[in-house]
């Protein structure tokens, strides 16, 4: 009775799954043995029909989160605060994995030796190349990491500018007026910052991109350190000194910064020189790190993200002007031309301005010395 009950469960259940005609079916001589290799078929077929079912529905098991180190140079904190969520959430989206990245802002010249020393970055975006291949030269960097990722490893870029007390008490229209005699300029320091070594660029090419002599140069740039009664480690420190410390008739800092500071409330006007040069801030993986910690792939995902236009988007919004064309584009009534840019370039490269200016007992040094502040 077993044996015909099952019999006829499987024939109805052929009938209504298969197709299959009950009589026909039944003109085959149905034993135990029938039935049994009737169902190893359904379950062959089913097993074969398995590798068209998701992995994930099978209980793959989700990828283990990872943690990358970001280190940069202090002011692109505020932009990182946008950026950073906007990745994690995209490669969540992407690979079902949890990114968590831990950040370090500091002076770019300090954040470099950090590295160097032993503060396991993944990903570094500093002030200026040179740090950069001080990182390479220290053997965490790979040869070529220019061309790793678009724009030569530049992501961001900036101009200098001069923020004057509001009415612009000292009339100050530009970059001459900073060696006047008791004016009181207000810049970080070139051997702990970035933006300082800019800074000091940008004041020696105000006289060598118009025509004058690197003696005249060296005089004005003199004067004008004469006139900087203390030097921050870095432009987030330089703009506390000048609007926090309520020090200095004029502050030299990064375009960006001075925006970034007008959408939090600050009101002092400030002047784009017209003679500048083109701050080019850049990105690299640190592939020795990197390759230890097993976050290659991401961190490369990171850079890489960084020149989208959602990224670039945000640098824009905090005052940084964007490498991507399209970007810049949308944000061109923020950032005014500027007539004389100049670039690294133009003044001999990072090695030879390193060496002429900021290496010990260089120029910098030598002015220091001068003012007796060794």
């Amino acid at each position: 009775m077993q044996y015909h009950h099952l019999k006829d469960n499987v024939l109805q259940s052929l009938k209504k799954k298969a197709g299959f005609s009950v009589s026909s079916l039944k003109s085959i001589e149905f034993r135990k043995s029938s039935i049994v290799r009737v169902f190893a078929f359904f379950f062959a077929v089913g097993l074969g029909f398995s590798w068209l079912i998701p992995q994930t529905a099978i209980g793959q098991p989700k990828p283990k989160d990872v943690e990358l180190t970001l280190v940069s140079f202090a002011v692109t904190k505020s932009a990182y605060d946008r950026i950073v969520p906007g990745f994690v959430a995209k490669w969540k989206r992407e690979n079902n994995q949890n990114v968590t990245i831990s950040q370090s802002y500091g002076g770019s010249g300090s954040q470099t030796r950090a590295v160097i020393s032993g503060l396991e970055a993944d990903v570094v975006h500093l002030a200026l190349e040179f740090d950069t291949d001080r990182i390479q030269q220290a053997g965490l960097i790979k040869p070529g990491w220019q061309r790793e990722v678009p724009n030569n490893g530049i992501v961001s870029k900036s101009v200098a500018a001069l923020v004057t007390r509001p009415g612009n008490p000292k009339k100050i229209q530009g970059w001459a007026d900073l060696a006047k005699p008791g004016i009181k300029v207000i810049t970080a320091n070139p051997k702990t910052s970035g933006v300082a070594r800019w800074n000091f660029l940008a004041l020696w090419g105000s006289v060598t991109r118009n025509g004058g002599s690197e003696q005249q140069a060296s005089t004005f740039v003199s004067q004008v350190y004469k006139n900087v009664p203390v030097l921050p480690r870095d432009a987030r420190e330089a703009s506390d000194t000048f609007y926090k410390q309520n020090q200095g008739d004029v502050l030299i800092n990064y375009e960006n910064e001075i925006l970034l500071a007008r959408t939090q409330g600050e009101t002092e006007p400030f002047i784009i020189p017209q003679v500048n040069i083109s701050i080019d801030n850049p990105v690299a993986v640190v592939d020795k790190y990197a390759a230890k910690h097993g976050t290659t792939k991401v961190a490369e995902a990171f850079v890489k993200y960084l020149y989208t236009p959602e990224a670039q988007r945000e640098f824009a919004k905090v005052g940084f002007r964007p490498v991507n064309s399209t970007v810049a584009g949308e944000f061109s009534s923020k950032f005014p031309r500027i007539s004389k840019l100049f670039t690294i370039a133009d003044v001999g490269g990072w090695n030879a301005v390193q060496n002429k200016f900021f290496a010990d007992n260089a120029m910098f040094d030598q002015i220091q010395n001068s003012l007796g502040r060794r």
